[in-house]
Order: structure tokens, then C-alpha cells, then sequence
């Protein structure tokens, strides 16, 4: 909690739905901090961080001095070596900013805000906060989605699962569980919910 103002998690595996979950908070008033958002930031041309990334991996940087994200994704993925450094620079300046949002938001008087990131469980950040909400669905609806979304092989998203903790790892550590099986009503059904157990009414 930072003054009267409680910071849940929100995580969940690749293709599980989170975006979706934490798009339906924000449409129901929830301030959200997206880690993504807050990477992107840290890494703008300039910045300390893009400095040492493109140090340890001079090709994900283009000519224009940008991160191309995806390169660099490829070229952590599979070496858990390469990924440890790359959260030894990022994950520091990423906490820093989110707890400047998180105290902006307590000076606001705001009374619940929700912080997404995919790593909340591995970095064990969820520790810090105030509850954690796992989104989960069945897998083969995961592989389903995101090879709609992102036009990827099957093969491809069940090794990226695969090289992510097991959901069940999440779940068991989880304060509230948002199973994303079903239709977008069903879900926002099980988001109003979640909004009167963490005690704000539904609109």
C-alpha cells in the first residue's frame, strides 16, 4: 500500500488474457501501470538503459538510435544467461518508475490501482504489493489466440509457454484467479466481480 492507495498485480501467461482484463478495469475507472509501457520508456533512445542494451547486444539497435524489440526478444529468448542480464538493467528502472506512478496516483487520492507486468511472479515484485490477480485460460485456447494475433505457428507459441513458469506456479501464489476460458461477456462478468471483492462497486 502507498498512503491509502492499494496496488494489486495482475499477471498471467502469454495468450491468457491480461491486456484484456486490464483494458476492462481501466473501462470501470482503474488506474493501470503497465510494465511494458514503463520498459518502453526506459528504453527511449537516450535513455541509460538503451545505452547498456545496446552495449551487450549492439544489432537490436537501428540506425535511428530505437530498440527494435523484437530483435532483441530473439535474441534473449532460449539463453537464460543473455535474459538475466537483460533484467539486471531493465527490471531496476522499471520498479523505479512504477513506484513514482504508484505515489502520484496516492497523492491523487486514488484508492486501487492495478499494476501489469508478466514477470510479477518470477521477479517475486508481487510480494510488494497488495494481492495478486492471475489470468489464466486453457492452453490451447492460449496457443489459439496468439497465433491469431500475432500470426505465429503453433510449435512456436507452445515453446514460448513452455519456457514460462507453469501457470500453476501462479495460480498458487495468486489472491484472486480470472479464468479467461469463455467469451469476452463471461469475462467481464468474472472483471465486476472482482471489483466488489476488491471492494469498489461495479458499475
Amino acid at each position: 500500500m502507498v498512503g491509502t492507495l492499494r496496488v494489486i498485480g495482475l499477471t498471467g501467461g502469454i495468450g491468457s488474457g491480461k491486456s484484456t482484463v486490464a483494458r476492462l478495469f481501466a473501462e470501470r475507472g482503474v488506474p493501470i501501470i503497465d510494465a511494458d509501457e514503463l520498459a518502453r520508456q526506459a528504453t527511449r533512445p537516450g535513455e541509460p538503459a538503451l545505452l547498456e542494451i545496446a552495449a551487450a547486444w549492439p544489432g537490436v539497435v537501428g540506425p535511428d538510435g530505437v530498440l527494435d524489440r523484437r530483435r532483441l526478444a530473439g535474441a534473449v529468448f532460449g539463453d537464460p544467461v543473455a535474459r538475466a542480464r537483460l533484467e539486471a538493467i531493465l527490471h531496476p528502472r522499471i520498479g523505479a518508475l512504477s513506484n513514482a506512478r504508484f505515489a502520484d496516483l496516492a497523492r491523487q487520492g486514488r484508492p486501487l490501482a492495478l499494476y501489469e507486468a508478466a514477470l510479477l511472479v518470477e521477479t517475486g515484485r508481487y510480494k510488494e504489493l497488495d494481492g495478486l490477480i492471475v489470468v489464466d485460460a486453457p492452453e490451447a485456447v492460449r496457443v489459439a489466440r496468439v497465433v491469431a494475433r500475432d500470426g505465429s505457428s503453433p510449435a512456436d507459441v507452445r515453446a514460448r509457454i513452455a519456457a514460462q513458469l507453469p501457470m500453476e506456479e501462479k495460480r498458487r501464489v495468486a489472491t484472486h484467479v480470472a479464468d479467461n476460458g469463455g467469451d469476452l461477456q463471461a469475462l467481464r462478468a468474472r472483471v465486476d466481480t472482482l471489483l466488489g471483492q476488491l471492494g469498489v462497486p461495479a458499475p
